[in-house]
């Protein structure tokens, strides 16, 4: 509220008056649920960028919370999380949502923060005049954050784009941080797919060539055939019935990120974010943020063609997805994002 509304209302509470409509303004401002655990698969990696800047420049504490973070090995772990009752809401990949409806639990999205997967497929340099297309992975060694992240998803739905089954090479979980690096260089893995800033410290080292590239437009749209979500706010449906309060605030505090960051230069970016962020060499992150850029939301709305293209993956990845019908306005509430608006 504005300054001049509270002391509106604590002269009225002081004098007795009566001022029901200031303090109905008041009460909806006041969130059902103050202190919030959130639940996030690689923090530090520019795919989950909003919600540090919604942290660091104190955008949840604007909105009157108190949100706690904490991050996980993936994806795939920040779900079993939310499902496990742990954290309240979660930055997590778009497709959780879908696979969750699938299952009969409800859990949708409440903001885009990424409108392109920002996740990158390189081989080792070595092997680069082997492995030149998705089908030379085949038999490969490769890194993902965790298995069952969007990283693992990812470079399988490429394979089997290639004409090869999701099973055709193994799955390694590197981490997400400098684990990922420490991995290509000491030649564990054959290629890797991952994101800024992990994959901009290999390309700068020429440890990697990249085969695909979803952190812009051009490349999303070469690989899936259109738009492709990634990372959003979600929880669970019975959260959203109990808190549309708490669940506002949240959407707002994460859109104002959104906003930032859509004027930020890299060098505003670099100096918002912990420095362990940069993996001590600032000037690489700020080519990692300059390469990223394209890939955060402007509008925090996941698209109808996301949802299908998204869709359309897991059905093609996993066998129990194949037949399976989701609704999939389910897996997207944009009322929160609209009133934040």
């Amino acid at each position: 509220m504005k300054r001049r509304t509270l002391i509106a209302v604590a002269a009225a509470l002081s004098t007795g008056i009566a001022l029901p409509g200031l303090v109905e303004v008041a009460k909806a401002q006041t969130p059902e649920k103050k202190s919030i655990e959130l639940g996030v698969g690689g923090k530090g990696l520019l795919y989950y960028l909003p919600l540090t800047i919604a942290e660091r420049r104190g955008y949840f504490k604007d909105q009157g919370l108190d949100v706690r973070i904490t991050d996980h090995g993936g994806g795939a772990k920040a779900l079993q999380s939310l499902i496990g009752g742990s954290v309240d809401v979660v930055t997590g990949a778009y497709e959780h949502t879908i696979r969750m409806q699938a299952k009969g639990q409800d859990v949708r999205a409440l903001v885009e923060l990424g409108r392109f997967p920002a996740i990158v497929i390189g081989v080792r340099k070595s092997l680069a005049g082997e492995i030149k297309t998705a089908a030379g992975l085949k038999g490969k060694k490769i890194g993902v954050t965790a298995p069952g992240s969007s990283t693992h998803l990812m470079v399988q739905f490429a394979m089997v784009k290639a004409g090869l089954k999701p099973g055709d090479a193994s799955f390694i979980g590197v981490g997400s941080g400098a684990s990922g690096v420490a991995a290509m260089k000491k030649g564990e893995i054959d290629a890797i797919s991952h994101l800024d800033p992990v994959i901009a410290k290999l390309e700068a080292d020429g440890d990697i060539v990249t085969m695909i590239d979803t952190r812009t437009e051009a490349g999303t749209r070469a690989l899936f055939g259109g738009s492709n979500p990634a990372a959003v706010l979600y929880t669970k449906g019975d959260f959203i019935a109990k808190n549309p309060v708490t669940t506002q605030l949240l959407a707002n505090a994460f859109y104002k990120a959104l906003k930032w960051l859509e004027t930020a230069t890299p060098e505003n970016i670099a100096d918002a974010v912990p420095v362990e962020f940069h993996l001590n060499d600032k000037p690489l992150y700020l080519r990692a943020v300059a390469s990223s850029k394209e890939s955060w939301s402007r509008t925090g709305v996941v698209p109808k063609e996301g949802m299908e293209s998204v869709f359309a993956m897991l059905k093609a990845l996993e066998p129990e997805m194949a037949d399976v019908k989701v609704d999939l306005a389910t897996t997207f509430n944009g009322s929160f994002i609209a009133k934040a608006k």
